[in-house]
Formats: C-alpha cells, structure tokens, sequence
C-alpha cells in the first residue's frame, strides 16, 4: 500500500498538462465576447442591464460579463453545428442551457440530492452504530468530507466562479483521497495503525501537491480529470490488495 500511495503522488507531480477547451480558444467566441462586453458593459447600456437583472442573478454574481460569455458561447456552438461540426467544450466544461440562476440545472439538482442522501445516511450511522466502534470517527470523516464536496458541487454547477471551480475539483480529489485512506484503515489499519498512518501522511502529501500544482502552476482540466481517474484506478487496485491481504 506504501508503494501505492508513491505512485500516486508521482502521478499527481508528473502528469503533463492537456490543451485548454476548443470552444473558449477559438477566434469568433473571443471576438465575441470582446464586441459584447465594449457594447453592453458600459455606460448607460450596464446601468440598464443592472436594472433590468432578475434580484436572483444578482444575488449569485452574475455580472454583464459573465452574460456576454454566455451568449457567446451559444453565438459559437451554432456556428459550430451550422458548419457540421461536433460541439465543443467551453472552460472544460460542455455548453448547458441556463435555467433561472442555475448554469446547470440538472447537475446542480443531482449534486444536492447526492448530498442529502449522504446526510441521512450519516445520521442513520451515527444513531445506529456507537461511538465506541473502532471505525465510527473515520466513517464519520468520511460522510462529512464528502458532504463538503457534493455542497461545493452544487454551489459550483450552480453558479461557476473561480472560486467555486477549485473548490469543486479540490474538494472532489480529497473524497477521493480520503476513500483510500478509509480502505487502508479499514483492511490493515485496525491491525496495523502505523500503516494507516503512515499512508495518511502520503495522501496529504500527495493532496497539497495536487493543489498546489493546479494553484500556482495550471489551472489545467485535463491534467485534474487524469489525475482524479489515475488515483481512482489505483483505488480499486488497492482495495482488491486490501481484501486479498486481509483474507490471508
């Protein structure tokens, strides 16, 4: 399991960047966007739009901006499909009709449900299991690291900010993350506390690097999507290692 957690935080410090989206790239979006802003986002033409803004997309940070990006995307996606081409990706993410204040409705309403679930599923733990139990605190831990991220993914498929994006994919890693820790603890931990420990401080290690890398170095959606399945891969491989060593 050691080697395991090395290789992981190799995967998280080596992995090479990918291209930014297509769809943000192109000429006729940031023309667009450019053209939009010059004419709408000034003077009288913002004081008007600030007026006739809903309360709601003001209260989530919708700027004039913001507005103009989203028009142009749509503006590019046509041009896109008119030529026959497929749709690309904006900002790492697929284009997605607004509905009120939400950017993605359907992701947003998924992410609050998955949340909730996993709330009551933690008071059911806590009322039915007692403190006592060798696994209660880490469960517990758990539950709630992964209530953080699925209330950070609703605030973000609610509302993507740069705020809200990091803290969506950040926070995704470290469930993750944590799962691991949670199988070690669970297979050999019990038996071996300095193991679990000792791959604690390996996960940590390997989540600041991961952090840090797309902080200061790249903000880069390819390089997080591969590193979140590289760990996850791994994940699996360990918890079949974990059950096979526990068997014997």
């Amino acid at each position: 399991m050691t080697r395991l957690m090395f290789l992981a935080a190799a995967v998280f410090l080596l992995s090479a960047p990918a291209s930014a989206s297509q769809g943000d790239k192109e000429p006729v979006y940031r023309d667009c966007v450019k053209q939009c802003v010059r004419t709408n986002c000034t003077g009288a033409r913002l004081r008007g739009f600030q007026s006739a803004q809903p309360p709601y997309m003001a209260l989530t940070g919708w700027t004039c901006r913001d507005d103009c990006r989203y028009q142009c995307m749509w503006t590019t996606v046509g041009l896109y499909q008119a030529e026959g081409y497929s749709v690309p990706q904006f900002h790492g993410k697929w284009p997605f009709a607004r509905f009120l204040c939400f950017e993605e409705p359907a992701s947003a309403l998924a992410s609050l449900l998955n949340g909730l679930a996993c709330l009551l599923m933690l008071l059911r733990y806590r009322s039915a299991v007692p403190r006592q139990s060798p696994m209660y605190h880490t469960i517990t831990a758990f539950s709630l690291v992964s209530l953080n991220a699925w209330f950070w993914s609703t605030v973000f498929h609610t509302r993507d900010t740069y705020l809200t994006e990091k803290m969506d994919y950040f926070c995704a890693s470290a469930v993750i993350l944590y799962s691991i820790y949670l199988c070690c603890v669970r297979t050999l931990g019990l038996r071996r506390p300095a193991i679990s420990s000792m791959v604690g401080v390996l996960l940590i290690l390997a989540f600041t690097s991961h952090v840090s890398y797309l902080t200061f170095v790249s903000f880069d959606y390819g390089y997080n999507m591969a590193a979140n399945a590289t760990i996850e891969k791994y994940h699996v491989t360990g918890v079949q290692w974990g059950l096979n060593a526990v068997s014997y």
